[in-house]
């Protein structure tokens, strides 16, 4: 493993889209989104999927000139077609379009249908968070994992992500409906280390710590078993319609995944509240959840998104960390 500067990490994203002909603010804005996903530590969708989007946009799988269209609107509530744009753009569009409701009427309501994949959902809740808003997104998938009591993929692992305003540091909530996501698991496996817990199945249809062993079954455990099987159907469902977009089942008949149906949604706490009420409510919340005691007194007892900030800070003060062989292949891409 090696550290390397953010910028750095985001004119070499730059150089590579520039080579496929991605230019421009959005192409920017895209390769930020990407190196804020490593310096964050989220590994899984920084460097790991970098090569697998550029591979969607030379296929032509991807349209990077194309720009997401509002389609329907209703007071709060609009639907808006992503075009099978950039994924990322999209979501990043549609987030700032929800706030601008949201500004207008304490709450606002995106559904995006026909989108790309977003990689890290929970930038666009902390986009929210940023500007002082309550941030709810999630999007539906192919087919990735079976519903509880069954051996057949019928449901995605679904993410949402969920980001408060916390002035120091906003609470996030970014987590699939798999106990694992197949990016984790993808990783996990690249470093060739086991899973702390049980995430699913093996070939021989047992539980096993072996994400490989995982991701060949492609059976993955629901988060919360049957509940969070429950789960991933009911935002599927709320995707699709609030969209007008596709849902998992329809999804997964494709050759990959695209065109999927996601939703946005910014709310205006401090508009019933006022800002003092809301600091105070966050703050006393998370002053006593740090009461807890730790288990083991050498891991903390942090609030969701508390351990992010933390990789963060040491990302900034001494560059972001990245796999030699991932920063080798980046470099050495469309040369």
């Amino acid at each position: 493993m090696l550290r390397v500067p953010f910028q750095t990490l985001c004119d070499e994203f730059y150089r590579v889209l520039s080579a496929v002909g991605f230019t421009g603010d959005r192409a920017k804005l895209c390769a930020k989104l990407f190196a804020e996903n490593q310096r964050d530590g989220v590994y899984s969708h920084g460097l790991n999927r970098f090569p697998g989007f550029v591979s969607g946009l030379e296929r032509k799988q991807i349209d990077y000139n194309a720009l997401p269209e509002k389609i329907a609107t209703l007071g709060a509530l609009e639907q808006w077609n992503g075009r099978m744009g950039v994924g990322l753009v999209n979501a990043h569009i549609c987030m700032n379009r929800a706030m601008e409701l949201a500004a207008e009427n304490s709450i606002g309501c995106v559904g995006l249908s026909n989108t790309n994949h977003w990689m890290r959902g929970g930038a666009y809740a902390l986009q929210a968070a940023e500007a002082g808003y309550i941030g709810i997104c999630w999007t539906n998938t192919t087919r990735l994992m079976p519903p509880w009591g069954s051996a057949d993929k019928k449901i995605g692992n679904n993410p949402l992500a969920i980001a408060i305003p916390h002035e120091e540091g906003h609470i996030l909530l970014d987590m699939a409906m798999s106990q694992y996501s197949n990016g984790k698991l993808e990783v996990l496996k690249l470093q060739d280390k086991q899973l702390p817990l049980p995430g699913g199945y093996d070939t021989q249809g047992n539980l096993t710590i072996d994400p490989g062993e995982i991701l060949t079954s492609q059976r993955a455990v629901p988060i919360g078993y049957w509940k969070g099987s429950g789960l991933a159907l009911v935002l599927d469902t709320m995707a699709a319609i609030i969209s007008g977009g596709q849902a998992t089942h329809q999804i997964g008949k494709q050759s990959s995944e695209y065109a999927v149906s996601q939703v946005y949604i910014a709310i205006a706490a401090t508009a019933i509240t006022g800002q003092s009420i809301l600091t105070e409510t966050v703050e006393a919340i998370i002053n006593d959840f740090h009461t807890a005691t730790p288990l083991d007194d050498t891991v903390e007892v942090r609030y969701p998104g508390e351990g992010m900030l933390h990789i963060r800070e040491e990302s900034i003060e001494k560059g972001i960390l990245v796999d030699e062989s991932q920063w080798e292949a980046l470099q050495s891409l469309m040369r």
